[in-house]
């Protein structure tokens, strides 16, 4: 083994010490000569294959075929069905414990489903039993082309509420009911259309852009909405807002004041409590987790026998009141394909499309993240698609997957879409058979239910951690929370996506370049400010790049990288050591270049050429060293212009150099 001999310099800068360690001799790596690898080309693909190869790995990476190969055509038909309908791949494994639990949070989330379904379809201005008819099919179809776990379905406030403005803006719901009632279907249909489109052209990776640090603040952003929102049936009031932001909300709270009810806040806080308390045991003894799982239901059994037995006494106390029986009516021939209205329904269909998907997909995301298990964005797309396209048929508006009902859902307990099939059971059941005795259910105990599930969707710690490790992510999770609060949740979301791309565009735009050092006695070069005990190699300035080298970034790098040079060539001079020869760019972590990219690293050589400076590169990855053959930027570097590593590049080029005296 050679050997080393290091020198320690103090380089004295605006009144500070920085010591330096310099290796002043060239390491022998090994006992025996070190061989020079030739970089080689990757084998040749034609542009057929290569774009075959690419699109296959930006619409497939999950390569899903996989399983179909080798396989006789009676497998293949089977794993097909599996494919296309979830259900099949998880109905074998069901037992009753799963069914126990499924059956519980099904027969929960119904009990919003008959309340939720009347007020949203307000929100959108159409009649009270198109909201229950939007909580019986579209879960059904959900639960078998669905990949959520938890998911609960169903009319959401935010789509509701958009569709209502842009129809009412051009159609009166008052003066032409029917017209305003087929052109809503219609914009179901084209939503549904829009969204199983998505799934069809594999266009799931658009949610990737919805990080963990965007769900985090949106989770929690949307459960103090939705929480607030629930001061109407908790405190008695009878005029609300229906915006979603937190100023309105509060505002129309205490504006409101007159209309406050002594017996629905006694009823409510009371129940609160209750579930409440039921929440911390499950939290505290985790073995008694169905104390919290049966309280929802239990509640509303004990508060509607309350309500029923006071009624007499109790005055100021709102239930849900007497509804018409019956199923879903067909609809596809209600459904506007011509005339002068077609454009506004192609337009509000779009746009609550976008809006139902986004949260739809959010949410799902959100409690599959807590629970560990993977949401497929393209069948998620298919299915919320498909169950619009279903319900346009059937009487239905707009549906996808509700923040609160999944809310209630993960909280007592389902374990399948099956509580999905068990709501829609119980809805059907009691649109045929039960409706009157839901008649005297008080409003508030469903937001009490609603309040104690999302309460616990706000992760404090999770914001903490993210300030610790990203600040980046951090500030996006906050424009994700106070988007929501104060804005609306799709443009809180659009804000923290927003956020989400500028950071990565701030990476490929703004990469890091590092001076790598020797770590002694080794052929290995790192970070000279990570690793203290790698040293600088004499005459050599050895830079890594760690970004692909685009068009948006080239300049930056360039520039970059001159600086790099005139600040070692300072520190040279300053410390009286050998003069810079060479740069050494190592190309490891650069794993695209463009044509702007090329011409960079092309004027870079020029440039210190001209200056008596020889440039190299290192370790050029397979579709980056096709690309520079190609442009024939490798003949301009010369035949010791790329090296396989760092190491060698160093050993082969000082061997070339006449010795120091």
């Amino acid at each position: 083994m050679g050997v080393n001999s290091n020198r320690v310099d103090h380089f004295v800068s605006h009144g500070t010490t920085t010591t330096i360690k310099i290796q002043t001799e060239i390491p022998m790596l090994q006992q025996t000569p070190l061989e020079i690898h030739k970089v080689r080309l990757p084998p040749h693909h034609t542009t057929v294959q290569k774009l075959r190869h690419r699109l296959s790995e930006i619409f497939f990476p999950d390569d899903p075929l996989y399983s179909f190969k080798n396989q006789s055509w009676c497998i293949k038909f089977v794993l097909g069905l599996q494919f296309l309908f979830p259900i099949f791949q998880w109905g074998p494994k069901y037992n009753l414990s799963l069914l126990r639990h499924d059956i519980i949070s099904g027969l929960t989330i119904a009990s919003l489903a008959i309340p939720q379904g009347i007020s949203y379809a307000k929100l959108a201005n159409l009649p009270p039993i198109i909201g229950l008819y939007s909580s019986f099919v579209p879960p059904l179809i959900y639960s078998l082309l669905g990949s959520s776990k938890h998911l609960a379905v169903g009319p959401v406030s935010i789509a509701s509420l958009v569709m209502g403005s842009m129809l009412s803006e051009t159609v009166s719901y008052t003066q032409d009911p029917i017209l305003y009632l087929k052109l809503a279907l219609t914009a179901t249909f084209f939503s549904g259309v829009f969204q199983s489109s998505l799934g069809l052209l594999r266009l799931g990776f658009v949610i990737d852009f919805l990080s963990k640090a965007t769900l985090v603040g949106f989770m929690a952003g949307a459960a103090i909405i939705v929480s607030l929102q629930q001061l109407k049936g908790l405190l008695g009031i009878v005029h609300f807002t229906s915006k979603m932001q937190l100023i309105p909300v509060l505002a129309s709270v205490f504006k409101q004041r007159d209309e406050w009810s002594s017996h629905t806040i006694l009823l409510g806080f009371g129940f609160l409590a209750f579930l409440l308390t039921a929440r911390h045991i499950s939290l505290r003894k985790p073995n008694l987790f169905w104390v919290s799982a049966a309280a929802p239901l239990t509640s509303v059994i004990l508060s509607t026998i309350l309500v029923f037995l006071l009624r007499n006494k109790v005055l100021r106390v709102a239930i849900i009141g007497e509804l018409p029986k019956g199923v879903n009516p067909p609809s596809s021939n209600m459904l506007y394909f011509s005339g002068p209205y077609l454009a506004l329904a192609i337009k509000t269909g779009l746009v609550t499309g976008i809006l139902s998907l986004t949260e739809g997909i959010a949410v799902g995301r959100t409690f599959a993240a807590l629970k560990n298990y993977q949401v497929d964005g393209n069948k998620e797309m298919m299915a919320i698609g498909l169950m619009n396209i279903a319900g346009s048929c059937s009487s239905c508006y707009v549906t996808t997957g509700s923040f609160s009902r999944s809310a209630v859902n993960y909280n007592a307990g389902a374990q399948t879409t099956v509580s999905n099939i068990i709501m829609a059971s119980a809805v059907l059941v009691t649109l045929l058979f039960l409706m009157p005795l839901f008649y005297y259910t008080p409003n508030v105990i469903l937001a009490a239910i609603i309040i104690t599930a999302v309460i616990g969707l706000i992760d404090c710690q999770a914001v903490y951690k993210l300030w610790k490790v990203d600040k980046l992510d951090c500030l996006a999770c906050l424009s994700s929370f106070f988007g929501v609060l104060f804005v609306s949740v799709p443009l809180g979301l659009g804000i923290a996506v927003a956020i989400s791309v500028f950071k990565i565009l701030l990476h490929v735009s703004r990469p890091n370049t590092l001076v790598l050092g020797n770590i002694p006695g080794t052929p290995i070069f790192r970070n000279l400010n990570q690793y203290r005990e790698a040293l600088r190699i004499p005459s050599f300035l050895i830079l890594a790049v760690e970004s692909p080298i685009y068009f948006a970034n080239s300049t930056y790098l360039r520039e970059r990288i001159l600086r790099w040079v005139r600040e070692e060539e300072e520190r040279i001079e300053a410390n009286k050591e050998n003069t810079l020869k060479c740069i050494i760019l190592d190309l490891t972590a650069v794993t695209a270049i463009d044509t702007s990219g090329m011409d960079t690293l092309c004027e870079l050589r020029m440039m210190l050429e001209k200056r008596t400076l020889k440039v190299v590169l290192a370790n050029p990855i397979g579709n980056v060293m096709e690309k520079l053959h190609h442009a024939n930027v490798l003949d301009s570097f010369g035949v010791k212009g790329v090296y396989l590593t760092v190491a060698e590049a160093v050993i082969d080029i000082s061997s070339s150099w006449k010795p120091q005296p």
